[in-house]
């Protein structure tokens, strides 16, 4: 996935005649995450297990405002799983990101904001999770993108600033498990301004 992500920022810096997303307005955008959330513990006494990298996924919408210095809000549902050898964490979130960005060389762009996430819901092995310590959490993402006339790419880095952990009780209803929740995945996005 890296090398084709580089391929194409390599082609398109390549194109003389092409023009940026400079326009403002209204766009939808969708994507991959490539995401890993905290350690998980089964009791006091157990040792850290940290999760396996899994590819979720998002989609939502956003605003983008500006030419060569831009506002870019957005508002995105993301479902995101990671892998522990006693189960697997999924989870729903709804977030939305507050980035600036600058243009540079016509088709390129650096970014980075807060980003504001809701928990929707979350399970871990079939089991719902309803005690998470914090159901809103700020995050951080910034990134990079090039974009043609309507159509954007980016690939970005998102990271929770805190601890936010998830309490619940495991199969055998005697032991009790807690996962940190917070993200840090890679997100691959492609958007289209309307």
């Amino acid at each position: 996935m890296k090398y084709l992500v580089l391929s194409l920022v390599a082609s398109f810096l390549f194109i003389g005649t092409a023009t940026a997303q400079t326009a403002s307005g209204f766009g939808f955008k969708g994507g991959l995450n490539y995401n890993a959330n905290g350690n998980y513990y089964e009791s006091a006494v157990s040792a850290a297990e940290k999760p396996d990298r899994n590819v979720g996924y998002h989609f939502g919408l956003f605003y983008k405002a500006g030419g060569k210095i831009f506002a870019k809000p957005e508002l995105v549902y993301t479902a995101t799983k990671s892998k522990y050898n006693t189960g697997d964490f999924k989870m729903q979130k709804i977030d939305a990101p507050l980035l600036v960005g600058v243009r540079f060389l016509k088709v390129l762009n650096v970014f980075a904001g807060p980003s504001l996430q809701y928990i929707i819901d979350s399970e871990f092995d079939g089991i719902n999770i309803d005690s998470i310590e914090n159901d809103f959490t700020v995050g951080l993402n910034f990134g990079v993108g090039f974009s043609l006339n309507k159509i954007g790419f980016d690939l970005r880095y998102e990271r929770g600033f805190s601890d936010n952990e998830a309490v619940f009780a495991t199969d055998n209803g005697l032991s009790i498990g807690r996962i940190d929740t917070r993200p840090d995945q890679i997100i691959l996005s492609i958007s289209l301004l309307l």
